[in-house]
């Protein structure tokens, strides 16, 4: 989370008026209540969203006070009970793993308010490890994100033995075809304005039907399932932590794999370097007792997740750029995710999908 502007109370001297609409006031008339300071004193940043329908804000404990908190805030008040969030922030605190504290649920004004983990999210972090030459540092880091995704793994049965929301909810073929569509729109449809002959556009559905019904057949973990560099933070002491986990659900073991190494990369990753890591995956989920998969069998999978997990991306990435207009984010990750895609299609035993190789191709290299 990023910040973008101070939208009310007294910085640097001077007091900024509140200018913003009902979202910020619900901030403010909150902040006020439960830090009990005036409501001209509030101050807050207003922080950018990750292609998120939540809003989120830096909120200050006092007018003169550098505690910071962050509130999520939520278009409608919900029930506390039946969050997601809070229902998986209790489930991976319970099995040690390194969420943001939850300070206070106000369900009825549509806000939870957490723990502020700073503004470094593990992506900047590699960036600037590498750019200061600190590989190692780098490595370690990587290393211990990929360590956390088995300890989620590790987490299944809790999940199913307490009822979690996330034990209910599964990357079945319904779910994996609806990404995997969504991209279809998006992409072909939002982006690109490209029309298929009936025919052929059925003949990509296929293709695509045909990857969600091999997916979804797979055996199935606990996954973050949004688990990217954006979504791990570096917080103030160097700890490694998770947000953006309310949608954690059952699905294959390398669905969260495939975007920690792949995604948002404006060029695709060396192959040497993704077997490395898939290698220390393996071992990671050997040494927390979880069954084991062999080599051969987990490489196939993640070929086979990189091709649905980066056309959904590619679908959330052409979204936001022709519809929400955020394309300054998001466009420059598009052509380079589809060269992702086209390299896992190729590998040894993958199937054919040829509409969809088809089209891929004319999108990134022009018609033959």
């Amino acid at each position: 989370m990023t910040p973008q502007n101070i939208q009310s109370g007294q910085m640097a001297g001077q007091t900024v008026r509140v200018t913003g609409g009902l979202s910020e006031k619900r901030v403010i008339n909150y902040t006020s209540r439960y830090f009990a300071i005036p409501v001209e004193e509030v101050r807050f940043q207003a922080l950018t969203p990750d292609a998120s329908t939540r809003k989120y804000y830096r909120v200050f404990s006092g007018a003169d006070s550098t505690e910071t908190f962050i509130i999520s805030l939520y278009l409608a008040p919900f029930n506390a009970h039946e969050n997601s969030f809070v229902d998986v922030s209790q489930l991976f605190e319970r099995a040690g793993l390194p969420v943001p504290g939850i300070i206070d649920v106000a369900d009825t004004d549509g806000i939870i308010l957490q723990e502020d983990l700073g503004d470094t999210s593990l992506a900047r972090w590699l960036c600037n490890a590498l750019e200061s030459g600190d590989t190692k540092g780098a490595e370690a880091m990587l290393r211990r994100a990929i360590g956390l995704i088995a300890q989620i793994q590790a987490t299944t049965q809790n999940a199913y033995q307490i009822n979690s929301v996330s034990s209910r909810l599964a990357f079945d073929e319904d779910k994996l075809s609806w990404e995997l569509n969504y991209f279809f729109d998006h992409f072909f449809g939002s982006l690109r304005q490209r029309q298929f002959e009936a025919e052929e556009a059925e003949a990509i559905k296929l293709d695509l039907q045909a990857i969600a019904a091999e997916l979804a057949a797979r055996e199935r973990v606990l996954t973050h399932r949004d688990y990217h560099g954006m979504n791990l933070m570096v917080d103030h002491q160097g700890a490694l932590r998770v947000i953006d986990h309310q949608d954690a659900r059952m699905g294959p073991a390398t669905y969260d794999l495939v975007p920690l190494l792949l995604e948002r990369r404006l060029q695709p990753a060396d192959e040497a370097w993704v077997e490395e890591h898939r290698r220390f995956f393996l071992n990671a989920r050997a040494k927390l007792g979880l069954k084991w998969i062999e080599p051969e069998e987990l490489r196939y999978e993640f070929h086979l997740m990189t091709v649905q997990r980066q056309l959904k991306a590619i679908g959330t990435f052409s979204y936001q750029t022709a519809v929400v207009g955020r394309g300054e984010f998001y466009e420059k990750y598009i052509a380079p995710s589809i060269g992702t895609v086209l390299r896992a299609m190729s590998k040894p035993g993958m199937k054919e999908f040829p509409a969809l190789r088809k089209a891929l191709e004319t999108a990134l290299y022009g018609a033959p």
